[in-house]
């Protein structure tokens, strides 16, 4: 079974997303801050990360900076899920390492789970 990390702190979407990929057949671990993101990374492992950059203790690029220059998790695609729509904050996750950056107003949770399938299988 694969894992999924949601480091997302709106606690219905964070629900709505994991209730959709467990029915999908996922494990989902979640976090609520950047924080605690990183530490469930780094510990589990997991198969692909979906990342919120406004996060409470650590912003989500400070967390994607982290996860990529880490051996042990720099291969773990990540997701940029997010508000934030300038091209200053896109450009840099994708510098970063980011696989995809989804704007959420832009994405129903359906299309999410087809990009969580896209990269991961």
């Amino acid at each position: 079974m694969k894992t999924i990390l949601v480091v997302e702190d709106e606690g219905a979407l964070q629900k709505a997303l994991g209730d959709v990929l467990s029915q999908e057949g996922f494990e989902v671990i979640a976090a609520l801050d950047g924080e605690l993101g990183l530490q469930l990374a780094q510990d589990k492992k997991p198969n692909l990360i979906l990342l919120d950059l406004i996060l409470p203790k650590r912003n989500g690029l400070d967390v994607l900076e982290a996860l990529k220059k880490n051996s042990s998790t720099k291969d773990i695609p990540v997701i940029v899920l997010t508000n934030l729509e300038d091209m200053k904050n896109i450009q840099r996750a994708v510098d970063l390492g980011a696989t995809t950056y989804l704007v959420k107003a832009n994405y129903s949770i359906e299309e999410v789970l087809q990009k969580v399938k896209e990269t991961i299988g």
